[in-house]
């Protein structure tokens, strides 16, 4: 599955739309995580519990939307684009979504 930010796809040609595709994950924190990160907090520096945390959303949510476009018969999503937002207090939603398109 060929996965770009841009309109196009370089060097390829767009035969036909499939539509808007997503895939969403939604993450919480792990206890154990959230009192390191908090000791971290204190001492500075990056906390990679949740740059990991948020990779593995990262992750799956971009596999999901993957999956919906193989579902319709896609083999490449286009301006693809990722947000994030907070659900409730020590959760976050990563949400992947584009174009899905059938390129030559």
């Amino acid at each position: 599955m060929i996965i770009v930010t841009t309109n196009t796809v370089p060097g390829k040609e767009i035969k036909d739309l499939k539509g808007l595709v997503k895939g969403n994950c939604v993450q919480s924190k792990h206890i154990g995580k959230d009192i390191l990160a908090g000791l971290r907090t204190i001492v500075g520096g990056e906390i990679n519990e949740y740059t990991e945390m948020m990779k593995e959303a990262r992750q799956k949510a971009i596999g999901r939307m993957v999956e919906e476009a193989k579902e319709r018969g896609a083999n490449a999503i286009v301006a693809m684009r990722l947000e994030t937002s907070a659900i409730m207090q020590n959760t976050c939603e990563i949400i992947a979504y584009g174009t899905a398109v059938h390129v030559d």
